[in-house]
């Protein structure tokens, strides 16, 4: 299975923007730019807040599994992911999660999702080399 993303920018890093569409569309030509990333003034989105969407999306998923496959049934589970970054980089995520589970305590639902915590595919992906290919047109 692949999944793809687009990225299309114009203009230099402070003045220019860009626009980001998904494969399935759901974000579709999505503004990003300097200013939605580092200012916070304008409507759009940015690297790391799509970071944490897709952190919050996966490890959620993943504690669901690993209740499933212990015979539970989550009546709900409401997570929020939260990407820190300075000058260097992205410097750590932070998984907080919510659960509604019937017949769990709190130990054996922090067993489950310290499970999840390391083996979601987004926390996975954030340990593993990253490679690039460039290409140039005149």
């Amino acid at each position: 299975m692949k999944r793809t993303a687009k990225a299309h920018w114009t203009g230099t890093i402070k003045d220019g923007s860009g626009v980001l569409t998904t494969q399935s569309e759901i974000l579709n030509q999505t503004n990003y730019s300097f200013r939605t990333r580092f200012v916070g003034d304008e409507k759009g989105t940015n690297p790391e807040e799509l970071l944490a969407a897709a952190h919050a999306g996966c490890f959620t998923m993943a504690v669901s599994f690993a209740l499933t496959e212990k015979g539970m049934n989550p009546v709900s589970l409401d997570t929020e992911a939260v990407v820190s970054m300075d000058a260097t980089g992205i410097t750590s995520v932070h998984l907080s999660i919510t659960g509604n589970v019937p017949g769990i305590d709190i130990a054996a639902f922090d067993a489950v999702t310290k499970g999840a915590e390391q083996n979601c595919f987004i926390s996975k992906v954030l340990k593993i080399p990253v490679t690039s290919e460039a290409r140039l047109i005149s």
